[in-house]
């Protein structure tokens, strides 16, 4: 919720994607607007999947300050908006939306989110390091060419279809390349970004499933996990479990939450608040 109630002076932004009634990112953002003293409020709408587009013109022509755009509406958030930032043009997918004066111009900000989760909560870096995503989705692809921009030698890229698995390392040329999972004892890093893992998924072995084998992986790796709920998901609890240190997927849906904040009112978004309003939301689920 806003510091107070809204009126007609306050500025709109909202999220849309389906299913998104679960989403913790009003907590998260409406935490910052508080903080920044700013008289802005962020809202969720389910939008039905073949409505994106419809949504994202009817925002600017509404005069919504911005958009969060989730699944399944970042590709076609791609084709609608008047202009792309260069990673949402290398991704074809958007993420963030800013609007003013009805022009729309359209960011990615889900791999720069998990890079600076990555800065702020290990002491590790990726620069000159192998690293390796799993999936290839509009999450890895993001995560991949950012893992790429911060210096990553070496990003392997792990998926069941290997035509989609090939389009994802494109992304980054010359350093991302389809690969297997027998590679992965070379990676000092291991992103899941697939979606195994999470609850609430209608197939209740999904959520208990570990996307790999772990044992697979070297003993100084690092395993992160873009799955939120869960906290720990059934990956990191079997990489704790031979010792290796873990990441969840909490940090990057705040540090993408204030990369978008910043986009839309040009200022600094208050990391700490937004990550503790993050873990009360969280610690209410279920």
């Amino acid at each position: 919720m806003s510091s107070h109630p809204l009126d007609a002076a306050t500025e709109l932004v909202a999220l849309i994607g389906h299913p998104v009634r679960h989403s913790l990112s009003p907590a998260i953002v409406n935490a910052a607007f508080r903080e920044m003293g700013l008289d802005w409020a962020f809202v969720v709408c389910d939008v039905a999947p073949g409505r994106g587009g419809d949504a994202i013109r009817g925002a600017a022509a509404l005069g919504l300050r911005g958009l969060s755009v989730t699944m399944p509406h970042k590709d076609v958030a791609a084709a609608t908006v008047d202009l792309l930032s260069d990673a949402a043009t290398a991704l074809g997918a958007v993420n963030c939306v800013a609007i003013a004066d009805q022009s729309m111009v359209g960011h990615n900000t889900d791999g720069t989110g998990f890079v600076a989760s990555l800065e702020a909560e290990t002491d590790r870096s990726v620069a000159g390091e192998v690293c390796a995503v799993l999936g290839a989705g509009g999450a890895a692809r993001s995560i991949i060419r950012a893992l790429a921009d911060a210096g990553a030698r070496e990003v392997l890229v792990v998926n069941r279809t290997e035509a989609t698995g090939l389009a994802a390392a494109a992304v980054a040329p010359g350093v991302a390349r389809l690969s297997s999972a027998p590679e992965l004892g070379s990676a000092a890093l291991v992103v899941n970004a697939t979606s195994v893992g999470m609850a609430g998924s209608s197939d209740s072995e999904q959520r208990a499933a570990v996307p790999i084998d772990v044992a697979l992986l070297a003993d100084d790796a690092l395993v992160a996990d873009i799955v939120y709920f869960p906290r720990r998901t059934a990956l990191l609890v079997a990489a704790e479990s031979r010792g290796l240190e873990t990441l969840g997927g909490l940090g990057m849906l705040v540090h993408q939450a204030a990369a978008a904040v910043e986009i839309w009112t040009g200022q600094e978004a208050p990391v700490e608040v937004m990550a503790a309003s993050a873990e009360a939301a969280l610690a209410t689920r279920r």
